[in-house]
């Protein structure tokens, strides 16, 4: 390669839900890996425009999400339609235009990607106004729609079902704005390694039906410590791993409440490996954030949905549920039950791996990229048109 400077493509992106910036990871790997002469430039908006209240916003999001799921909920329903009332509370989330067009000045991006819905909007506002000319392409980060990831001045959209496609389609998107590629995941999650050597590894037992439970320090976890303790009750032998996070306190109790289980319980904080553990479980238990099922589809690992939070994630469970893709336990009761009968009876889980490898794609990130590719050279074209016409004009102009 020559000495000419990389193009930029800067990737928006927030940790106000893991999902957006695993996404937003997705697509700067595909872009490292796949064009030599691009280099990804991830950003999370809310630490760059709201330094000072970055760190509170996150709090309370996190702990009023948890804490007060109906308000959450109420909030979500009543903007889930673009309406008088979600245009007024949108507008304080596009504060801070002025931060992201000296950002976009300095960077100089080809395209702009956006895996958070109001950097989305920020970025269709500063075109609007006219103040930057860049491809804008959005990924929705779920297996939903909602108002707040619709714009005029979006070129492009990314989505990761039909159904968000006809959903879009129905609200008055252009359908050649939109490509259904599935939700990106990265690299990891589609190589494939040995379960054998998984099962060394791990020195996991292959007759013995493992169990991968998800959640963080939030959703299934917020149901309280019963529902491990009567994990107890299954009558089989189990292997279990519990991933906290980075809940720390939440990891040491249950460390000390599990410690006599009759079952192999592995209880672990943050893992880089969580495709690993998708890789040698039988089903995982977790609620039903976009990306993290998404990364269990591309595996072909059954799920079991447990308490959902209002919102998105309730539509991703049904979108789950409706697809073949997974159970759902609605109760600490139906949840043992089900477990039960997956453990002594394994065909509605194979009837379920057979059907995301049937309708799950292994290229989503690629299939993303070619999209996010095709965008920014059609703004490089666009550029070099309109500068041919003022160029023209111009001289025009002196022959006059």
């Amino acid at each position: 390669m020559n000495d000419r400077e990389k193009d930029k493509y800067l990737i928006l992106s927030a940790t106000f839900g893991e999902g957006h910036k695993q996404v937003a990871n997705a697509i700067s790997e595909a872009v490292d890996f796949f064009l030599a002469d691009a280099e990804p430039v991830t950003i999370d908006i809310m630490e760059w425009i709201h330094p000072h209240l970055y760190p509170i916003s996150h709090y309370i999001y996190n702990r009023g999400i948890n804490k007060f799921p109906q308000v959450y909920s109420f909030f979500y329903r009543k903007t889930r339609v673009k309406n008088s009332f979600s245009v007024r509370l949108n507008s304080l989330f596009l504060l801070g235009m002025q931060t992201m067009l000296k950002i976009i000045q300095e960077i100089k991006p080809k395209v702009v990607v956006s895996t958070y819905p109001f950097a989305a909007g920020i970025i269709s506002k500063l075109k609007e106004q006219g103040l930057i000319d860049i491809p804008a392409v959005t990924i929705i980060t779920d297996y939903t729609d909602h108002s707040y990831w619709i714009y005029p001045y979006t070129d492009q959209y990314i989505v990761g079902s039909t159904q968000v496609r006809d959903r879009l389609i129905a609200l008055g998107v252009e359908e050649n704005k939109i490509k259904h590629t599935g939700i990106p995941v990265r690299k990891r999650f589609t190589e494939v390694t040995p379960k054998a050597a998984l099962l060394d590894k791990y020195q996991l037992d292959a007759n013995v039906f493992t169990i991968l439970i998800m959640g963080g320090g939030d959703g299934f976890f917020s149901k309280g410590l019963s529902t491990f303790q009567t994990l107890e009750s299954i009558s089989a032998p189990l292997q279990i791993f519990i991933v906290c996070g980075k809940n720390k306190k939440l990891k040491k109790q249950l460390e000390w409440e599990l410690k006599d289980s009759k079952h192999d319980v592995r209880i672990l904080g943050y893992c880089e490996n969580i495709n690993e553990l998708m890789a040698i479980s039988d089903l995982m238990i977790t609620k039903p954030g976009g990306v993290t099922i998404s990364e269990a589809m591309v595996m072909d690992l059954p799920l079991l949905i447990y308490h959902s939070l209002p919102g998105q994630e309730e539509d991703n469970a049904e979108y789950l549920y409706r697809s073949g893709f997974a159970f759902i336990s609605r109760s600490e009761k139906d949840l043992l039950e089900q477990i039960e009968n997956l453990v002594h009876d394994s065909a509605p889980l194979i009837r379920m791996k057979q059907r995301m490898e049937e309708n799950q794609t292994k290229t989503s990130s690629q299939d993303a990229l070619r999209v996010i590719d095709r965008a920014a050279k059609r703004g490089q074209i666009r550029k070099s048109s309109n500068r041919r016409v003022v160029q023209k004009r111009e001289e025009l102009e002196v022959k006059i």
